[in-house]
Parts: C-alpha cells; structure tokens; sequence
C-alpha cells in the first residue's frame, strides 16, 4: 500500500500556518514540519511555510551528525528577502552551535559557529527594516553565551593541536 500524502486545499493554508506556530508553541516541531511540507507540495516557495520549516527543523537539532542543517540552509535559501535569508542563516548557525554545546561539544569546536551567527545577525542588521531590532537581540545573546565559558575554554583545545600542551 502506498501512502502519498492528500494535499490540503489552497483556502486552508492559513490556518495550516497558524497550526504551525502553534506546534512550535507546544514544542512540537514535527507535526509543524509536517504541515509546512504540506503546505509546501501545493504552494511551492511559500516564503512564510519555508522560514518556519527552516525553524521547525532546527527545533529539533540534537548536536549530532544526523542534525539536518543542508536542509534547513536550503530552505533559507529559498527566502527572497535578503535580510530574511541572511537573518535565518544566522538562527541556523546560533541553533546548530547550541545544540552542540547541549550536547557536550567543547566550546571550542563551536565557536567558528557563533561566529558565523554573528556575521549573519551583523549583516541582516544593516538590510532590517526600522524598528526591527532582532538581529541585535541574537547578536547580544551569541555574544553573553560567549562570555559564559572563560576564554580558556574557547581556545584550549586549539592551542593543544597546535602542540603547546602549556597548562
């Protein structure tokens, strides 16, 4: 038996949207996954359905290998404004580096991550519309995780691989 999934009609796409946020609310992020896909097979490159299919993925990151993040990235490719691209490829980068340090990752191996988050949020910072200071806010909040791990923390492991074993 083969089990396509039904399409949903064109006049339930906002309210299979606001089914999405709901989801997300209740920390559900495959059923909102699901939706957004389904949304997706009869609107394709519902720009609203893609950010939160991008978002509703990374809900679910563990910090391990199988963690979809080529998915989530083409997802928030596929974003036609600028600054919603470049802001949600730093939510990517910032999730993905958390996940990992959830996940007990030294902090250094996820540091290039937080990095790369911030370079988006200082990027989409320029391209924000007045008024929106969110990438700010994820900037401000990448840079506190930095300073919760001692410097230390950031850098031992490299200068280790560089051959300096100094305490």
């Amino acid at each position: 038996m083969e089990l396509k999934p039904k399409l949903i009609s064109s006049e339930g796409v906002q309210a299979a949207l606001s089914k999405v946020e709901l989801y997300r609310f209740l920390n559900e992020p495959e059923e909102a996954e699901s939706i957004c896909k389904d949304v997706l097979a009869i609107e394709p490159g519902h720009q609203v359905a893609l950010r939160f299919l991008g978002l509703a993925i990374t809900d679910q990151f563990t910090g391990a290998p199988s963690d979809r993040y080529n998915e989530v990235e083409n997802a928030f490719q596929q974003l036609t404004d600028r600054y919603e691209r470049v802001y949600h490829t730093g939510l990517l980068h910032e999730r993905r580096a958390k996940a990992q340090l959830r996940a007990g990752r030294p902090p250094h191996t996820v540091f290039v991550l937080l990095e790369q988050a911030m370079q988006s949020y200082e990027e989409a910072e320029k391209l924000r519309p007045t008024g929106n200071d969110d990438p700010i806010l994820r900037w401000n909040r990448c840079a506190r995780l930095i300073q919760t791990h001692a410097e230390s923390d950031w850098h031992r492991e490299v200068a280790i691989e560089m051959g300096d074993t100094t305490p």
